[in-house]
C-alpha cells in the first residue's frame, strides 16, 4: 500500500516539475516573440532577466543582420579576385576612421537618450537626439567632401598599387561619398537603443540587408536590366540598402506609433548648450574609437607589406571575424542601454549587476564561437573564396585571433557600459595604452623583426586586445562610472 502511494506521489512530483519547466519555457517564448515585435516595458523596472532578453534578442539579430552586410560584400566582390578584395580590405580599413566618429557619436546619443528616458522624460530625450543628427549630418558632408577629392591619394597613402587604384578606386569614392548612410544608420539606431526601441533598430537593419543581398549580385555582374559595374556596383548596393534604412529610422522616429521618441519640428532649431554638451560628451568616445581604427589602420599597412594575398587573406577572415564577434556585440549594446536607464533611474546597483551577468553570458558565447573557428577556419573561409593562398592566409588570421575571443567578450561589455554611463574618457585612456603604446609597437615587431610575417600581427592583437579587457575591469571595479553626470 505504502509503495502505491509512494509511486503515486513520485508520478505527481514529476508531473509538476514538468509543468513547471513547460510553463517557463512557454515564458521564455512569449518574451522573444516580445522582444522580436518590439515592447513598450519601463526596462528599469523589470526584472535582469527579462529585461536583458527583451533587448538584447534584436540587438544581437540587429548585429546578424549588420554581419550579413559584411560576409555578402566579401562573398560576390571575391568573384571578381584578390585585387578588388584587397581594396575593400583598405577601403574598409580607411572607412574606420569615419566609422570612429559616427560610433562615437552614437555612443552618446545612447548613453544621453537613455539617460533621460530612465528619467522618464522622453521629449527632453527626442531634443537631445536630433540635436546629434545635426552634428552628424554636418560632418558627413565633410567627409563626403574630401573622399571625392581625394580617394585615389588616400589608397596609395595604405599602399595599394597603381593598377588597384586605376581599376577599383571607384569603390572607395563611392563609400566615403556616401558614408553619411552608414554614419546617420550607427547615430540613429545608438538613439533608438538608448530609448530602448531594440526592435526597430532591427527592422531597419533588416530591411537594409533585403536591398544589399538583391542589388550586390546584380549591380556587380549586370544582372537583369542593370548594367556591369563590377567593384562599383557592390558600393552602390551598400549605400541603396544603408540608404533606405536610414529613411525607414526617420520614418519611424518622426511618424511611427511604435518608438518611445517622437521628433518634432522644433526640434531640429540648433541648439547650441545642446551641441556643445553633445560634442562634449563625443569627444573622449571619438578619440577612444579613432586610437582603436587609426592602430587597425596601421596593423593593414603592416600586412599590406607582405602582398595583396596576405591583405586579401586578412579582409576575408577579419570579415568572418566580424560576423561572429557582433552578436557579442548586441549583447553589450543592451547592457549599455540597461546601465545608462537604470542611471537615470537611480539604481547604479541594478546597473552594476546587469554588466557583471551580460559579460558572463558573452564570455561563454565568444568561447564557443572561438572554438568552432579554432576547429573549422578552412571550411568557413571555402564559403566566400575559392583562392587556396587567400583561404590559407585567411585561416591564420581566423586561428590566431579566435584565441582571444573569451577576452574580447567580456570587455565588450564592460567597454560598452562605461560609454553607456556617459564615462567615455576611461576607455580612451585604455585604447590609447592597449592599442598605441601596446598593440602597433608590437606588432611591428613581431611581424618585422622577427620575420613572424602577418601571423605576428594577428598575435599582437590578441595580446593588446586581452590586456584592454583585464584593464577595463579593473576600471569598471572602481565604480567612478556610477557618479558620471549626461
Amino acid at each position: 500500500m505504502n509503495t502505491t502511494i509512494n509511486t503515486e506521489n513520485e508520478n505527481e512530483m514529476y508531473h509538476n516539475r514538468y509543468q513547471s519547466k513547460l510553463l517557463k519555457l512557454k515564458r521564455l517564448f512569449h518574451q522573444i516573440r516580445e522582444a522580436i515585435a518590439g515592447s513598450e516595458y519601463n526596462y528599469t523596472s523589470l526584472s535582469l532577466r527579462k529585461a536583458l532578453i527583451l533587448l538584447s534578442i534584436p540587438m544581437v539579430l540587429e548585429m546578424l543582420m549588420e554581419s550579413v552586410f559584411v560576409i555578402f560584400d566579401i562573398y560576390f566582390v571575391s568573384k571578381l579576385g584578390a585585387e578588388a578584395v584587397s581594396i575593400v580590405g583598405l577601403t574598409e580599413s580607411l572607412l574606420t576612421m569615419v566609422y570612429a566618429f559616427g560610433i562615437g557619436f552614437a555612443i552618446s546619443a545612447t548613453a544621453i537618450v537613455s539617460r533621460r528616458i530612465g528619467e522618464n522624460e522622453p521629449r527632453k530625450a527626442s531634443f537631445a537626439a536630433v540635436q546629434a543628427l545635426l552634428v552628424t549630418i554636418t560632418f558627413s558632408g565633410i567627409v563626403a567632401l574630401a573622399g571625392f577629392l581625394f580617394s585615389d591619394d588616400l589608397l596609395r597613402l595604405m599602399g595599394a598599387s597603381e593598377e588597384s587604384i586605376r581599376n577599383y578606386s571607384s569603390y572607395t569614392q563611392w563609400m566615403l561619398v556616401g558614408n553619411a548612410t552608414i554614419i546617420l544608420l550607427f547615430v540613429l539606431n545608438g538613439i533608438l537603443r538608448g530609448a530602448g526601441d531594440a526592435a526597430i533598430a532591427m527592422r531597419v537593419l533588416g530591411l537594409a540587408n533585403l536591398i544589399n543581398v538583391v542589388l550586390d549580385p546584380m549591380l556587380i555582374f549586370g544582372l537583369g536590366p542593370f548594367p556591369q559595374l563590377g567593384i562599383e556596383g557592390a558600393a552602390i548596393a551598400t549605400n541603396c540598402g544603408r540608404g533606405i534604412g536610414v529613411l525607414y529610422q526617420l520614418y519611424s522616429l518622426i511618424f511611427g506609433t511604435r518608438s518611445r521618441l517622437r521628433f518634432a519640428i522644433l526640434d531640429i532649431v540648433p541648439d547650441i548648450s545642446q551641441i556643445k554638451a553633445f560634442l562634449k560628451l563625443s569627444y573622449a568616445g571619438i578619440f577612444q574609437l579613432l586610437i582603436a581604427t587609426s592602430s587597425w589602420i596601421g596593423l593593414v599597412r603592416i600586412i599590406s607589406s607582405f602582398g595583396s594575398i596576405s591583405v586579401a587573406g586578412y579582409t576575408v577572415g577579419i570579415r568572418i571575424m566580424i560576423f561572429a564577434m557582433l552578436p557579442a556585440s548586441g549583447i553589450s549594446n543592451a547592457a549599455a542601454t540597461l546601465v545608462g536607464q537604470n542611471l537615470g533611474a537611480k539604481n547604479p546597483q541594478k546597473a552594476e549587476r546587469s554588466v557583471w551577468v551580460s559579460g558572463l553570458i558573452n564570455a561563454i558565447f565568444m568561447g564557443v564561437a572561438g572554438l568552432i573557428i579554432v576547429l573549422i577556419p578552412e571550411n568557413i573561409i571555402s564559403f566566400l573564396t575559392d583562392d587556396p593562398l587567400v583561404i590559407s592566409k585567411g585561416a591564420d588570421c581566423m586561428r590566431i585571433m579566435s584565441i582571444g575571443f573569451i577576452a574580447y567578450g567580456f570587455g565588450m561589455v564592460v567597454v560598452h557600459s562605461l560609454n553607456g554611463a556617459g564615462d567615455t574618457f576611461s576607455p580612451m585612456i585604455i585604447n590609447l595604452f592597449c592599442f598605441w603604446l601596446l598593440e602597433i609597437p608590437l606588432a611591428y615587431f613581431l611581424a618585422i623583426h622577427l620575420g613572424m610575417n602577418e601571423r605576428g600581427v594577428y598575435y599582437a592583437i590578441v595580446i593588446a586586445e586581452t590586456c584592454m579587457t583585464l584593464t577595463a575591469i579593473l576600471v569598471f571595479r572602481r565604480g567612478r562610472w556610477k557618479m558620471q553626470k549626461v
